[in-house]
């Protein structure tokens, strides 16, 4: 043992080797078959998830798939409805159409029938006509053989002996006129100088268009002219209205047609007068105030009327309407006076006729509102009050009342008959009426009318009695050689339109302002 102890460790050394290679061996077979197995578990197991996912992936695309048809088949079905009724509304097309078409050709058929009776019928007439041109030839030529003249000679023979004829009864006619004219012309003047006698020795003509303002001292006359005559135009631009100032003492003459205009006027240059301060801009605001304060009266006067009238709940365009008659004189005579006087009349008659009283005063009231508006509406008073009178919530027995007192419609009531009745026997006072002035204001109203008719005008005033008319234009709309053509225009008009005594004086003014303010 002692001798061969390499040997000894050469075994130990040996055995140690084998059995570390035979663990190692062991071990690593043993070692090696579970990594296997691991690696075949962890395989398995990612193509089982592998197939999971890719089942659900292919269930996902089947069931987008079927939405995808289902929507696909919606958008089919609204397509194929949409289709559907474009091929209903093509067929009703087709059916109107191909009905029109058959009416277009039977028409077209009955067109050619009656072309063809026509045609007939054309070549029927034009041998009629040939046969009768022949006959009318051959019997020409008889009555020429018979008579011994010739168709023309026998005209020129029937025309002279017509012509004799009529001559003679032309004047047969113009004389039996001339002495009927004549006749009539001395009734007529017979009756005016009649009349005339009796009519009162104070003239309404200058009650009517001529007014005074009395000023305390001569100084006041050139302040209200001004410097160049300013102050003077400005209140005549103002009103519409002519101021003459001329050596009266102590006074100024103011003369329009428009008796509202002339009041207003009257009042601005009183008030004008007393305050002293006299200029442009002033002018124009006191005669805003006069303007405003004369509307006050006129509702005022209005409402008094309908009270002493008892006529209740008039509408207040109406009541308006009867405060301008205060201001309206109608051939002479003051409208609402002699309405009042009517109302009361046609009481009276219809108290001892036991009628409706109330309904006659209110008819009496009325009847003459139309002329209040017969510078703004053409037309008898008459009618245009009755077309007030019911646009204003007036029954249909006062409106056919104020209607028919010109005998213009026929009366509905025995009240309505009344107003012409008392009309007239209000119209009959000795001296109560003038026709000239009512023709005279119409005149320079229509003077007025026919310039406001052009365009670009702001304010149109007949002057001195209709011989001068004074035109404002608007500057923005009309320039200087506007104003020439404008003023050239406009007497041609009056020229053609109008009929006057001497000449018109057309002016146009046109005036540019511009106001600033200094702050």
């Amino acid at each position: 043992m002692s001798e061969n102890p390499l040997a000894l460790y050469l075994l130990i050394f040996l055995l140690g080797t084998i059995l570390g290679a035979l663990t190692f061996w062991l071990y690593h077979k043993f070692a090696l078959g579970g990594v296997k197995r691991f690696q075949t578990e962890i395989l398995n197991r990612a193509q089982q998830d592998a197939e999971e996912i890719k089942r659900a992936a292919e269930l996902t695309l089947k069931q987008k798939h079927i939405e995808q048809q289902r929507d696909l088949e919606q958008i089919w079905q609204q397509e194929r409805k949409k289709i559907q009724r474009e091929e209903e509304r093509i067929k009703q097309r087709e059916d109107k159409l191909e009905s029109r078409m058959n009416l277009v050709e039977k028409k077209l058929q009955d067109i050619e029938k009656r072309e063809a009776v026509l045609i007939g019928r054309k070549a029927q007439l034009d041998e009629e006509k040939k046969q009768t041109s022949e006959a009318h030839a051959q019997l020409v030529e008889q009555l020429e053989k018979a008579a011994g003249l010739s168709s023309s000679e026998a005209k020129e023979m029937l025309i002279d002996r017509l012509t004799n004829e009529v001559k003679t009864d032309a004047a047969n006619l113009i004389r039996r006129i001339q002495k009927e004219a004549e006749e009539e012309a001395e009734k007529r003047a017979s009756t005016i100088i009649a009349t005339s006698i009796n009519r009162l020795a104070v003239s309404c003509t200058s009650e009517i268009t001529v007014s005074t303002v009395a000023i305390p001292n001569e100084d006041m006359k050139g302040r209200i002219i001004g410097r160049e005559g300013r102050n003077i135009r400005a209140l005549e631009r103002a009103t519409g209205i002519n101021f003459i100032i001329d050596d009266t003492p102590g006074a100024v003459v103011l003369s329009g047609f428009d008796p509202v205009r002339k009041h207003i006027a009257k009042m601005a240059l009183s008030e004008l007068v007393q305050d002293g301060r006299i200029h442009p801009t002033r002018i124009e605001e006191i005669v805003e105030k006069a303007t405003i304060n004369v509307h006050k009266q006129i509702k005022q006067y209005g409402e008094d009327a309908a009270l002493r009238a008892g006529a209740m709940n008039l509408h207040p365009e109406l009541i308006n309407l009867l405060g301008k008659l205060k201001f309206r004189y109608s051939y002479g005579q003051n409208v609402l006076d002699h309405s009042l006087e009517v109302a009361h009349l046609m009481g009276s008659i219809a108290a001892e006729l036991g009628l409706d009283i109330r309904l006659a005063k209110r008819i009496g009231l009325l009847h003459d509102v139309g002329k209040a508006v017969t510078h703004e509406i053409e037309g008898s008073h008459a009618i245009i009050g009755h077309d007030l009178a019911l646009k204003y919530g007036e029954n249909r027995e006062v409106a056919n009342g104020i209607g028919c007192h010109h005998h213009e419609m026929p009366p509905l009531t025995v009240e309505a008959d009344l107003c012409s009745a008392a009309d007239a026997i209000s119209a009959s006072r000795e001296g109560a009426r003038i026709e000239a002035v009512e023709e005279y204001i119409k005149r320079l109203k229509k003077l007025e009318d026919m310039a406001l008719e052009f365009s670009g005008i702001e304010k149109a005033y007949a002057m001195q009695a209709g011989r001068e008319i004074r035109i404002v234009v608007l500057p923005d709309q009309i320039t200087d050689v506007g104003v020439v053509n404008l003023a050239k225009d406009l007497t041609k008009r009056i020229e053609q339109e109008l009929s006057y005594p001497g000449k018109i004086k057309v002016t146009v003014i046109r005036e540019k302002r511009v106001v600033q303010y200094a702050v």
